[in-house]
């Protein structure tokens, strides 16, 4: 059976994938669609509710992205957000305008009693706003729910026709009570029924599977990450015996993350083949140093060797992708604009000759993936690996590549992960990387002339912008000291405080 599902339209909004997962940690399955879908589109999918996300437009911009009007004719409930209510108020009727105070951050707001979004609530609340127009005059049919001090209409209702605004955003963590909030909308306006769980999305997966694939043999590239191990193992749950794992090992991993992926399906019913190639991959990036160019090469090299292991393995019908949601919103499809292109997104890669696709990761955003992995007994060096590019320490060396860079290179991002680890420091990713700047230094009674390391570690919610980690000195200071002293061929250490933007999380 299907599940209840809530739509999110998006208006070009930061948080669009945040509200989605919030919805789903309340129990609702969501999906994320772009903000013109149109009635007979969003009636196909018979939603239980809709949610407007925020946007960077003002409701004023000529260009500025409407959804269809007769949305608010579809009996179904909307909850706008912040531009959503806005574009919600202008298009019943009502009136927006540019407010001579700006609200961001961090601001109380005073709820009306009864109203139904806040029930359960106290009256006063903290959350966050990031808005310079502001609603100023009501549509017909709707009352004030909130207000603050720079807002009058901080929430606004219309419960007998299941309309719903927020100015402020209530998917993020600096809104004390917004998951109460969401909850209110989905169980008290939508009556969700509470049907999506990620044992749920397990058991259909594996009967889709099933369905799917018969007694036919898939066959998997697994790369080591976290996407692409819990999607063979999650098909070794559905068709025992029937899974291909092949495992091309770069020689661009992490410090024995290539056994640890063998580790973890040995003994498993499947095929599991390790190809070490190392020697052509390093063959042929010798004397390479642009990074695009090494990702090219890496990728070509990556086709030609999954290929080559593909072809002993006659009459496979269907390929295996450890896709997720994201890769799907961000590769551009009917569900959203194109952020970037997924290589793993589009359809069969020519050439290989299979007959169909299995992705059963497809709906899922990576943390639920995770809880996926644990639930299917993988381990947690496997299931809270951090993200790491698909080319590996590859474009973590910054410049040509040498075995004894990679080898460099793999001991100093042991030593630093293991420090932070160590210590617990509050970090969404942290890594080396071995830059191509060599500097004078002393060790003993000599001058050396060696490389230096530069250290990463980074706080982000999304990955899409990011501050560094105020890492303790301690902490630095043992990462390199241990680096200076264990890894042969480095000299200095240097820790990297630049944000996304201007920088990127990797350098390369």
């Amino acid at each position: 059976m299907k599940n209840q599902t809530v739509l999110i339209l998006d208006f070009g909004g930061q948080y669009k994938e945040l509200i989605a997962r919030r919805v789903r940690e309340c129990g609702v399955y969501s999906e994320i669609h772009p903000c013109d879908m149109t009635p007979d589109e969003i009636r196909a999918l018979s939603p239980i509710g809709i949610i407007f996300t925020g946007g960077p437009n003002s409701v004023f911009a000529p260009d500025s992205p409407k959804c269809d009007p007769a949305v608010f004719e579809l009996g179904v409930p909307v909850l706008g957000i912040c531009y959503g209510a806005q574009l919600m108020s202008m298009m019943l009727g009502g009136e927006v305008v540019t407010g001579e105070t700006s609200e961001y951050g961090e601001t109380e707001i005073e709820f009306t009693p009864g109203a139904k979004l806040f029930d359960g609530l106290d009256g006063a609340q903290t959350v966050l706003m990031s808005h310079t127009d502001r609603i100023d005059r009501l549509p017909d049919g709707f009352s004030r729910a909130a207000v603050s001090s720079n807002c009058p209409f901080a929430a606004i209702e219309a419960p007998a026709r299941g309309l719903y605004g927020l100015q402020f955003h209530p998917e993020v963590e600096l809104t004390k009570n917004g998951m109460k909030i969401l909850h209110n909308f989905l169980y008290e306006v939508c009556g969700a029924a509470g049907d999506y769980s990620m044992d749920d999305y397990l058991e259909k997966q594996i009967a889709a599977v099933r369905e799917k694939v018969g007694t036919e043999r898939v066959l998997l590239g697994l790369s080591g990450g976290v996407d692409s191990a819990v999607a063979a193992a999650l098909l070794t749950r559905a068709i025992p015996g029937q899974l291909i794992c092949i495992f091309v090992d770069h020689g661009f991993m992490r410090k024995n993350e290539g056994d640890e992926i063998e580790a973890a399906f040995a003994g498993k019913d499947l095929t599991f083949v390790r190809v070490d190639a190392e020697e052509k991959f390093l063959a042929g990036l010798r004397g390479v140093s642009e990074p695009e160019q090494k990702r090219r090469i890496i990728g070509r090299l990556f086709v030609e060797t999954f290929r080559e292991e593909a072809a002993k393995f006659g009459g496979v019908k269907y390929l295996g992708q450890g896709t997720i949601y994201p890769d799907v919103i961000e590769s551009g499809t009917k569900a959203a604009a194109t952020i970037k292109s997924h290589h793993n997104v589009g359809g069969l890669p020519k050439d290989l000759g299979f007959e169909g696709v299995v992705e059963p990761l497809r709906g899922l955003f990576k943390d639920e993936v995770r809880v996926l992995g644990r639930k299917l007994g993988l381990p947690d060096a496997i299931v809270n690996r951090q993200p790491f590019p698909g080319p590996g320490l590859a474009v973590r060396v910054i410049g040509d590549l040498t075995k004894q860079k990679c080898d460099m290179l793999r001991e100093a991002d042991a030593i630093w992960r293991e420090e932070m680890d160590r210590a617990h420091v509050k970090a969404d990713q942290y890594f080396a990387v071995l830059t191509d700047l060599r500097s004078v230094g002393v060790m003993g009674d000599g001058r050396t002339y060696d490389y230096t390391i530069a250290l990463r570690a980074v706080i982000t919610s999304d990955f899409m912008t990011c501050e560094y980690a105020p890492v303790p000195h301690e902490v630095l200071s043992a990462a390199s000291r241990r680096i200076t002293n264990e890894v042969r061929g480095v000299n200095r250490v240097v820790y990297d405080i630049t944000g996304k933007p201007p920088a990127t999380i990797e350098w390369e």
